[in-house]
């Protein structure tokens, strides 16, 4: 099939590449030349597992290719996906601009009928804003002979796992009342459904609110944890045995019951607070969504809060070595990250901060540019080097193995804020650590 997919950012450019992986002919379209240009090279603009081979792979073999020219795109597509970014409004409402300016491309140049695919994560009712604008254009057009479709199909991937999660979905979500639509759909994913069915089709609506439910769900487990980890930091208690016990009865489950220094990133932040908005817009008071975003916000500032009681608020002369600063292993996005509110907390009080991180380098330096208070260092040892504690907020593979005796050799006291729970608090307290962590006495 023909597939069309505009926006290459983490979700077009990985559905982009998947479908084109399993035989589809797929042109991606983006208004950045600059980006086009990289891509057609092989240059992949995010860090993700496993998408540079897929991309360039299938690019040789001419199933994936990349344009400015949106014409050509609509053109090409038997089924038009929306994949661009939905950013947060000042009131913290998703911003539908680029969303709606597809549309109107997408209707500008269609000479037949379409089905126009919403990838992107949107509010209740964006499809109705779709078709809307395409229908208006249309008029404009004279071309009201022309028939589409507006479809949900919202993604669940997960940054750091996206390829894979893209490769074997656990299901795929379908909004449309077309029996003629679902039949493309369900040609379109054919090859992800070979042992069993994973579609799930339902009305438009239901499917746009799907994907806001999944993740507010899955962002209210890491707060409810949280909030038990500060509970159990006051009471005496163990949160990491806790988190056993619960996690052993399979109503609840081990996925995301790790207490921490909060969730961050691009989509559980905004989701959470465009959901908070919908609720606002209608009149209900969405009492658990709200709770959940404050908390999670004053999550993010316990690892500070921990450091500035255990150095009375002397921080101004100390410098912090930082492990971590992508809001997750396995990728760069610093979106919403815990770290970057660490930082501008010890900055705010005068500290330095010497940090690391596999894959965020790059990133940090985007975002904060030089700074005397802020080293970024080549490795994670490097980083250790005449701090006064080491504070770890990103739970990468690569830090749950260190020389203990390095670091007490390299920091001036041996100090570790770990804001992941990566370690044993006996076992350091037996090779003579300092070690503050999250709901653990």
């Amino acid at each position: 099939m023909n597939v069309t997919v505009f926006g290459t950012g983490y979700v077009g450019l990985v559905q982009g590449a998947v479908l084109a992986d399993v035989g589809h002919h797929v042109v991606c379209v983006d208004v950045d030349a600059a980006k086009v240009e990289r891509l057609k090279k092989g240059e992949i603009p995010i860090y993700e597992p496993g998408l540079e081979p897929l991309v360039k792979e299938n690019f040789v073999a001419g199933r994936l290719e990349f344009t400015t020219d949106a014409a050509a795109g609509v053109k090409h597509g038997q089924v038009q996906f929306i994949a661009v970014g939905t950013p947060p409004d000042e009131d913290g409402s998703a911003d539908l601009k680029y969303v709606l300016a597809v549309a109107e491309t997408i209707a500008q140049h269609m000479e037949r009928d379409q089905i126009i695919i919403d990838k992107s994560t949107v509010p209740v009712g964006t499809a109705d804003k779709v078709r809307d604008k395409v229908d208006g254009v249309l008029e404009a057009r004279g071309r009201k002979d022309l028939r589409f479709d507006v479809v949900s199909n919202p993604e669940f991937l997960k940054e750091g796992s996206a390829v894979s999660d893209c490769q074997r979905p656990d299901r795929i979500i379908i909004g449309t009342s077309s029996k003629q639509t679902e039949d493309v759909m369900r040609e379109l994913y054919a090859p992800f459904s070979r042992q069993h069915d994973k579609m799930i089709v339902m009305d438009v609506r239901s499917a746009e609110l799907t994907k806001y439910a999944a993740n507010c769900m899955l962002a209210t487990k890491i707060s409810f944890m949280n909030e038990m980890a500060n509970l159990a930091e006051r009471l005496g208690a163990d949160i990491e045995m806790v988190r056993q016990g619960i996690g052993s009865d399979p109503r609840i489950g081990y996925h995301f019951i790790y207490p921490g220094v909060g969730y961050g990133g691009s989509c559980f932040p905004k989701d959470v607070q465009a959901l908070i908005r919908t609720a606002d817009d209608i009149d209900f008071d969405a009492k658990v969504l709200k709770a959940v975003e404050a908390r999670n916000e004053e999550q993010k500032t316990t690892l500070f809060q921990k450091i500035h009681k255990h150095y009375q608020g002397n921080l101004a002369s100390k410098t912090f070595a930082i492990w971590g600063l992508a809001f997750k292993p396995n990728t760069d996005d610093m979106r919403e990250a815990p770290s970057r509110v660490l930082m501008e907390a010890l900055w705010q009080a005068g500290a330095k901060v010497q940090a690391y991180d596999p894959e965020a380098m790059e990133e940090t330096q985007r975002i904060y540019g030089n700074r005397d208070d802020l080293t970024l260092c080549g490795t994670k040892e490097a980083a250790l080097r005449g701090a006064d504690a080491l504070a770890i907020v990103t739970e990468w593979q690569s830090f749950r193995a260190p020389d203990i005796e390095l670091i007490k050799q390299q920091l001036a006291q041996p100090v570790i804020f770990d804001g992941r729970n990566m370690f044993e608090p006996r076992r350091m307290a037996v090779k003579g650590m300092t070690y503050y962590s999250v709901g653990r006495t």
